[in-house]
């Protein structure tokens, strides 16, 4: 084992800092990695120099999320091992097949494919027929956001008829489905932005006990007459060892009913 000088630790200071986010004590973290609670405390301290193995163990360990695996192992002094590739690069292309095709087969419903803040990077003929019609007359913003389009004023809200209930259901869902059970900051500060809305504060405030009359919250889009209500299902990449791969989810919108699903056959037509 290594032995330095104690001094501020960037490396400890994040390794404090996630076990204060998994709750996890000197002695747990150490078990879990298979070395001792002494060498954890002189790695925070900064009194030891960790191997790269060993950065990877006690990230592990703390099920770190693979972007931030990446920020430990500099701060360390190592390179990052973890790869940051942009869907449609080369490295993703297996990936990219498999969600296009998963689009594709969910046609004629929606579907998209988000990155962990919400944006989303591919759309199907469904999502964009569903997101052009409420968007209409204007395009489909190029940088389109689910939590802004659906929290924020705009057409997209003002389409959704139980809007009260499923910005409560939204915000909560954000947290859940971050990546490692993790906000990173920009979707920290976006989920903050909102929830400082006089509107969605009032609408948090009302939500109480969910209703035992169905096993999802709905989310119900008029368009003309018609009411379509949809329920979601979301499919994340398994085992990624590439950060983008990770952060990506494909999100299917189904029916929630026959009438729905009527409804939505006919604005396909439109």
């Amino acid at each position: 084992m290594a032995t330095m000088p104690t001094a501020p630790s960037e490396l400890g200071t994040l390794l404090r800092h996630w076990r204060g986010v998994r709750r996890t004590s000197q002695l747990d973290l150490a078990s879990e990695a298979g070395t001792t609670p002494r060498y954890v405390s002189f790695v925070e301290t900064g009194r030891s120099q960790p191997s790269r193995h060993m950065v990877l163990r006690l990230a592990q360990a703390l099920d770190v999320p693979l972007r931030e695996r990446n920020d430990l192992l500099l701060a360390a002094g190592y390179a990052p091992v973890y790869t940051l590739a942009a869907l449609g690069d080369e490295q993703l292309a297996r990936v990219d097949e498999a969600l296009r095709s998963m689009l594709d087969q969910h046609e004629p419903l929606p579907a998209v494919v988000m990155n962990r803040g919400w944006d989303v990077l591919r759309a199907n003929q469904g999502a964009t027929r569903l997101f052009g019609a409420l968007l209409a007359p204007d395009p489909i913003p190029p940088d389109a956001n689910v939590l802004r389009l659906i929290v924020e004023p705009g057409p997209v809200r003002d389409a959704i008829v139980n809007w009260s209930t499923v910005v409560p259901a939204l915000l909560d869902r954000t947290r859940r489905e971050a990546v490692g059970g993790v906000l990173d900051p920009f979707t920290q500060a976006l989920l903050q932005r909102l929830r400082e809305r006089s509107d969605v504060r009032q609408a948090v405030a009302a939500s109480g006990t969910p209703s035992a009359a169905a096993p999802v919250v709905d989310v119900q889009f008029a368009f003309g007459e018609s009411v379509v209500s949809f329920f979601s299902v979301v499919t994340t990449i398994g085992t990624p060892i590439d950060v983008t791969a990770q952060e990506l989810r494909l999100e299917a919108f189904f029916p929630s009913d026959a009438a729905s699903r009527a409804a939505w056959s006919a604005v396909e037509t439109w």
